[in-house]
């Protein structure tokens, strides 16, 4: 074909739809996809074994956690004649009496987790309060009402001496936990690491619903809402959450549906005719083909994280590394549906109703659609992939909160709060893109140096936010790396499948032969990696576990161990490390010689509003949003004189 400059082709002439049929050039088109096969193949090996060996490395240089020594124990039997830790201590002594140290209950949340809730969103607002106000009081406006407040209300504690000074740990526990009802679930402790992993790995029960067991995550990382949650309904849960995120899924076909409209120009005149004259002009043109789809798709994306966060929640995983973990599996299914699958077949699928008529005519339709898209692909690489970016770095949403937050609460600090590193965006953003960089390698490669750009500069800035920015709470162990390895895999056959639908198009049969045992081939790297690393990360190896036990207990580290296993897995913890935020320490008397009203005996509202003046707070290590430590530090000369007959009458 007569070509004009390069700069005034069109994007579908950089594609393979301009091969001749049977053209000898569709060698160079195979020869590439064995090429980038190969290469990335190769690669996903040597890291699959790196980041294993990370792996080991992170369990052997976790020694001294005591996740390693508990297992989390669901579904405890209910007895009419004892209490569920009475039945729990009478199991393991019995079955496990050379093993078990001792175990710690699970409570129902109740009023006193409403009132420790409230205490951590009072502590949010005061851990920042500057020194130089130094508890006086102020009559600074109100943001709301215009009123004089008074910044003396509340007080921070500087040290956890001045919160229980005078009590034990043990007798706090006893008073705030007696009183709530116990549940079915319970973290029981384990003289060695691989006493826990046996006990963990078999079956507790011949009832399978029953003494269910797992290893226990971090104390950080344990998400204490859902081992409420009985065990019974787990597989109902699980099955409604993913009918609901599949109802979702589809729901969402519709605005994805309309974004493709608006790349068919003529398919847009044809429905809204007064927009033919509009339509003409070359710069509305380009807008809406190819800037204004993409923007609106990122748009409509943004629902979906949450959303499927809350799904994954309401499945009841023990641990918010699981739930994280979860959300990101149902976020990259759904980019890769939305974004890839429904874009390039809504026109030849979705509106014309009709479905494959046979697995055979899957290739085929996939390698007409996917030249048809390659300027949408390359559009949504710019305004997903490097606008997300930009503002992953410049962290706009963070820095209008927090500038909204010190406007609102008054707070001259230039403290921030602390941000978490958002796994299941990032990556599935990341997974995607290698997915289009793939499937356009061999059919639309000018999306190949966009791309380029993209990885480098995420390379040089996820670094950056991982090193500097993201406070980490908790330790995954390299448990993403089986969600990479299994998306570039899927996204290598998918690459092959549209390569073999396309040969067969251009009727070139010795190069769609080729194909095919390149995509067996493939198969098999993929089955031979999952059995060789796979197990590493769903398994502790017991070697590991039994070396770590023997050296713990020649050097005399293993007692010291089992002392600190009891106070971890407080579900009302009462100590922390000293503060590292806390900038202010006022002089106050603390109010622990003061009697505080019966829980029991306090209505919803009369606890939250005591909650809000009698509770002060012990501030918390940085990222660690659920360290927040009650401590009462109120004075009652600052009380109202409604508190103050409310808490006589108690």
């Amino acid at each position: 074909m007569v070509h004009k400059e390069i700069h005034l082709e069109s994007s579908e002439v950089f594609t393979i739809e301009n091969l001749k049929e049977g053209s000898k050039w569709l060698w160079v088109h195979c020869l590439a996809l064995y090429i980038i096969t190969s290469a990335a193949c190769l690669l996903l090996y040597f890291e699959y074994r790196t980041i294993a060996k990370m792996r080991l490395g992170h369990i052997t240089g976790s020694a001294s956690k005591p996740s390693q020594f508990t297992v989390l124990i669901r579904a405890i039997p209910w007895s009419p004649e004892q209490s569920y830790s009475d039945t729990l201590t009478k199991f393991f002594t019995n079955y496990y009496s050379s093993s078990y140290v001792s175990h710690q209950m699970v409570y129902h949340n109740g009023i006193i987790q409403r009132l420790l809730r409230d205490a951590e969103r009072m502590c949010l607002s005061l851990k920042h309060v500057a020194p130089e106000i130094n508890c006086k009081p102020t009559l600074r406006p109100c943001t709301f009402c215009g009123g004089p407040t008074a910044t003396n209300s509340f007080h921070i504690l500087s040290n956890e001496g001045d919160s229980v000074k005078g009590m034990e740990l043990g007798e706090l526990t006893m008073t705030t936990t007696t009183a709530e009802q116990e549940r079915p679930a319970a973290f029981v402790f384990f003289k060695t690491r691989y006493d826990a992993l046996v006990a963990s790995e078999v079956l507790l029960s011949s009832n399978p619903m029953l003494w269910v067991t797992d290893l226990a995550p971090e104390p950080h990382d344990v998400y204490w809402k859902n081992l409420n949650i009985p065990y019974r309904q787990l597989w109902i849960r699980k099955i409604a959450t993913l009918v609901g995120a599949v109802a979702f899924m589809f729901v969402f076909l519709i605005p994805v549906t309309f974004i493709q409209g608006l790349t068919q120009l003529q398919q847009l005149s044809h429905a809204f005719p007064f927009l033919r004259g509009v339509l003409q002009k070359k710069f509305i043109n380009q807008v809406i083909t190819g800037y204004l789809p993409s923007v609106i798709l990122i748009l409509f994306f943004y629902a979906v994280p949450p959303l499927m966060m809350y799904f994954s929640a309401l499945e009841g995983c023990i641990s918010r590394s699981i739930r994280k973990k979860s959300a990101c599996i149902k976020v990259l299914y759904f980019t890769i549906w939305n974004v890839f699958f429904v874009n390039i077949l809504s026109g030849s699928v979705i509106r014309q109703l009709n479905v494959f008529s046979s697995v055979r005519d899957i290739p085929a339709q996939l390698a007409r659609a996917v030249p048809t898209q390659a300027g949408f692909f390359m559009t949504y690489c710019f305004t997903s992939g490097w606008a997300s970016l930009a503002c992953e770095l410049m962290q706009p949403m963070a820095l209008i909160w927090n500038m909204v937050a010190k406007v609102v609460s008054k707070n001259d600090d230039d403290s921030y709060e602390t941000l978490r590193f958002p796994y299941h965006t990032e990556i599935p953003r990341v997974l995607l893109f290698g997915l289009l960089g793939f499937t356009n390698s061999v059919i639309a490669p000018l999306i190949l140096p966009f791309l380029l750009i993209y990885f480098f500069l995420a390379y040089l800035i996820y670094k950056n936010q991982i090193l500097n920015v993201y406070i980490t709470k908790y330790e995954s162990g390299g448990q993403y790396w089986p969600i990479f390895h299994n998306t570039t895999i899927f996204s290598l056959i998918l690459t092959q499948i549209i390569a073999l639908g396309f040969f067969g198009l251009k009727l070139s049969t010795v190069a769609s032969g080729f194909t095919i045992p390149l995509i067996l081939l493939t198969l098999l790297f993929s089955e031979y990696c999952r059995q060789r690393f796979a197990p590493i990360f769903h398994k502790h190896p017991a070697q590991v576990l039994i070396d770590m036990d023997r050296a713990d207990e020649i050097s005399g580290k293993m007692e010291e161990l089992h002392k600190k296993l009891h106070n971890v897995y407080s579900q009302i913890p009462l100590h922390s490390q000293k503060s590292s935020t806390s900038k202010a320490e006022c002089s106050t008397t603390p109010l622990v010689n003061q009697e505080l009203p019966d829980p029991k005996k306090l209505k919803p509202e009369e606890g939250d509003a005591i909650a809000k003046e009698l509770w002060g707070f012990q501030g918390s290590d940085a990222g660690h949003e659920h360290d927040a430590k009650p401590c009462p530090s109120a004075s009652p000369d600052h009380l109202s004189p409604k508190m103050i007959e409310l808490h006589k009458r108690n």
